[in-house]
């Protein structure tokens, strides 16, 4: 299965700081984030909810 970062898409296979969380307003949906897109504090969007997070 193929794991990408649910805000810029990186396939995260070759990345080394990532984190996997459920969604923290639904608890369903697992959020996926890359290094890069954590540092820049870039939002992320829950596809089942909307939830919108830092």
């Amino acid at each position: 299965m193929e794991m990408r970062c649910s805000t810029c898409g990186v396939n995260i296979v070759t990345e080394e700081n990532f984190v996997r969380f459920k969604c923290p307003n639904c608890g369903e949906t697992e959020i996926i984030r890359c290094e890069r897109c954590r540092a820049r504090k870039v939002p992320y969007k829950c596809e089942k909810c909307g939830f919108v997070g830092p």
